[in-house]
């Protein structure tokens, strides 16, 4: 083979694609028996209804530019959008809900309908200069043209999101931004959290947070139908525990974590290299929870029941009190939670008048404790009468996500905690961060620029990287 991919999530997949577009011919090996990583869905409870493994919401394989450039419709795969992108309830039956329009956001949020608007209007009218350079590698030389709207972004964003929630009155308004900037597992007074959490509220407005008709292993399997029609295979059922058991070949990609390297190269590694992927840290893991239900979720805000995602965990104090405490290596009481109901735009998941639920919250690192009665009591807060229509629910602790999937260390599932050492060097402080000491060989998983997400760029870029050291091949 001129190429060898190991794993199939969207990063070795999409890699695998850019190589195959540059006329080499390419095999990817999968230890499991599907492909697809943190895109495969599954009958996870009970027959004919259709969970999301992992990833359940898109809005970032819809803005990635690697994506776009895959027509994914030929293919079978269509996104399907809910009437809202994303909802946050509040006690007392208010919620804060996020339509594609900012303007209309804005005006159901009381004194802060100026602020969301002056913070968010203008970064969602930048939104196709901003995300593909937030989806780079971060490094310069950053195009001229895009200067002013990563000017205006970092202007409203280059702080902790706990310090953009106190400038926002209206407690719904908050709640939004802290309910993105949760995502990624650290406390709101971290620095990384306000740009996440402005770059997901974004993305609701410019692309929407949709979900994949069918299940999001609809992408991976697009993904490899496109492989395919370049002349590229996918060997599944075959798990790599040394890098001798590949092929020759010209170039190969790994879409693994970086502590999996010095196990599949024994003895290949020097030390200095080695003191770096031991020195990788890991952040917070999920205790994800799969529901089957006898019908939609009962939310009290009947808004919040035309939403596709909602956040749960209350106020944004609230939610940042959650995260501080998984933070410290407490279980917190009163979580957290990032759920989506499919159902909302894609009625394909269960059978006739009724639902599936997908639901998270965040742990300690490795947790082998099941957070389903905490997630259950954050749900019934808000939806009284949920419990009544659970027919069935399957847990899966953080312990069990790395056992899914090895990427997903102690069950964090953005492999590698998202602190702004590690954006910046991640996974090791090398100008280009893709290769590795062993000849030809590259990392290209959520562990390398740009990190965590269904977009593919981490795939993408290691494979450019790859074919201009390797074949002075330079793509455009």
């Amino acid at each position: 083979m001129d190429a060898v991919v190991v794993g199939s999530g969207p990063n070795g997949l999409a890699g695998a694609i850019t190589l195959a577009r540059a006329g080499l011919a390419v095999r990817v090996y999968e230890q499991a028996s599907t492909v697809g990583g943190g895109t495969r869905s599954a009958e996870l409870t009970l027959p004919g209804f259709r969970h999301d493994v992992c990833s359940a919401a898109h809005p970032l394989a819809l803005a990635s530019p690697f994506m776009q450039t895959v027509d994914l419709a030929r293919h079978g795969v269509h996104f399907r959008h809910a009437p809202y992108p994303f909802a946050h309830p509040l006690d007392g039956g208010r919620a804060g809900i996020v339509h594609r329009d900012v303007n209309a956001t804005a005006a159901d949020l009381g004194r802060s309908a100026a602020a969301y608007e002056k913070l968010m209007g203008p970064v969602v009218r930048d939104w196709k200069q901003v995300v593909p350079q937030v989806l780079a590698p971060l490094r310069p030389p950053v195009p001229v043209h895009r200067w002013p709207a990563l000017t205006r972004l970092g202007l409203r964003s280059a702080m902790p999101a706990s310090w953009i929630t106190r400038r926002l009155e209206d407690d719904r308004a908050a709640a939004i931004i802290a309910g993105c900037a949760a995502h990624p597992n650290l406390p709101l007074a971290a620095l990384p959290t306000g740009p996440f959490g402005v770059l997901l509220a974004l993305l609701a407005h410019a692309v929407g947070w949709p979900v994949v008709e069918g299940g999001s292993q609809g992408i991976a399997d697009g993904l490899v139908a496109e492989l395919e029609t370049l002349g590229g295979e996918v060997v599944v059922d075959t798990e790599v525990t040394d890098l001798r058991q590949l092929p020759a070949a010209k170039i190969i990609l790994l879409d693994v974590a970086p502590t999996a390297l010095p196990r599949l190269a024994p003895g290949r590694l020097p030390a200095s290299y080695l003191r770096w992927l031991r020195g990788y840290k890991y952040g917070s893991g999920v205790c994800k929870i799969d529901y089957a239900l006898a019908g939609p979720v009962p939310w009290t805000n009947e808004e919040v029941r035309r939403a596709g995602t909602v956040h749960l965990g209350g106020t944004w104090q609230e939610i940042a009190a959650s995260e501080r405490d998984t933070a410290a290596g407490r279980h917190p009481q009163r979580p957290y939670a990032l759920t989506v109901q499919p159902g909302t735009a894609d009625p394909t998941r269960a059978p006739a008048g009724q639902d599936t639920f997908w639901a998270y919250c965040h742990v300690p690192n490795g947790s082998a404790v099941d957070m389903s009665p905490q997630v259950d009591a954050q749900i019934e807060r808000f939806a009284p009468g949920f419990g009544d229509l659970v027919l069935a629910r399957q847990v899966t602790t953080a312990a069990e996500e790395q056992v899914y999937n090895p990427n997903y260390v102690g069950g964090d599932i953005s492999t590698g905690a998202t602190t702004v050492r590690q954006l910046l060097l991640r996974p090791t402080p090398q100008w280009d961060p893709y290769p590795t000491p062993i000849t030809a060989t590259y990392l290209c998983s959520s562990a390398t620029p740009p990190g965590p997400g269904v977009h593919g760029m981490c795939g993408y870029h290691a494979a450019r990287s790859a074919l201009r050291r390797e074949l002075g091949i330079e793509l455009r």
